[in-house]
């Protein structure tokens, strides 16, 4: 049997980890006010459907492996308070992961967003 006070205090406590990410880490904040600019250019454009699927597919890997970077460097740092050249290297895998991600968010909503704003100005690239 589920136990559904536990369930929604699990949510809660996801939603505590949320707001903790927004607040207290800039990068999580930097990739908040570029989905935002996405997310108003795609109202601007009319996507369709397809596209507001892969672009906030996009915007929710970022922000999730932004998380995940967060609480690797939280428990890094939480185990080796100094430095440690096999922390570092941890960390740098971490960040790097989500850097990878992002740039593929970036190459996925220049795809999108760049070829309706293409198609405004009368150039229309191969579909």
């Amino acid at each position: 049997m589920i136990n559904v006070r536990k369930v929604w205090r699990s949510f809660g406590f996801a939603g505590q980890g949320i707001v903790a990410l927004f607040r207290y880490e800039n990068n999580a904040r930097v990739h908040l006010l570029i989905a935002g600019l996405v997310l108003l250019a795609g109202c601007w454009l009319h996507l369709s459907l397809v596209e507001w699927s892969i672009l906030l597919t996009q915007i929710g890997l970022v922000w999730a492996a932004e998380a995940f970077n967060t609480a690797i460097e939280k428990l890094c740092d939480f185990v080796s308070p100094g430095l440690h050249p096999q922390i570092k290297a941890i960390k740098d895998l971490s960040s790097g992961a989500v850097l990878i991600l992002a740039i593929a968010a970036v190459v996925v909503g220049l795809l999108i967003l760049g070829s309706k704003l293409l198609a405004i100005f009368g150039i229309h690239i191969i579909s």
